[in-house]
């Protein structure tokens, strides 16, 4: 059991001997020895403060080596989803297929215009509704009987 005399406490605790070392306050004048250009040498890159973001040494950085994009991207641009002739033949003949069959069959998403798009054939007549449509599907949709309607 600790008697009195050699009881540890909190004030008598200490860092080991030689674990701190007190930090060099540098550019503190000439007279001292990391006065003036604070053991920096002169000059040069590594005498500034920071380096700026990007630099690489005077190597041609990365943003001057990859190559400008090209062309531009039309802001008001109208996305389409598609349709295809194909997906519709299963509505059978005579239907009048509108947007909200498709959405319903998952054919489309649910906001969006739908454009539809000539690939495969199509046999029944068909009233198709959507907001655009590709001149072969106009045509093939046409010629098995059917009509396009434009909505919107």
């Amino acid at each position: 059991m600790a008697t009195k005399r050699n009881q540890l406490k909190l004030h008598h605790l200490r860092p080991a001997e030689g674990s701190k070392r007190k930090k060099i306050r540098v550019g503190r004048g000439e007279a001292g020895r990391r006065g003036k250009t604070a053991g920096r040498g002169t000059k040069g890159l590594k005498a500034r403060r920071n380096v700026r973001p990007g630099f690489e040494g005077g190597q041609t950085p990365l943003q001057a080596r990859i190559p400008k994009l090209r062309g531009f991207k039309p802001y008001n641009r109208v996305e389409y989803t598609v349709v295809n002739v194909d997906h519709l033949a299963a509505f059978g003949d005579g239907a009048t297929v509108s947007l909200s069959d498709l959405r319903e069959r998952g054919l489309v998403h649910k906001r969006g215009k739908v454009k539809v798009l000539g690939r495969g054939e199509i046999d029944a007549a068909l009233t198709v509704e959507a907001h655009a449509f590709s001149g072969s599907a106009r045509h093939k949709i046409e010629s098995a009987g059917g009509s396009c309607v434009i909505v919107g």
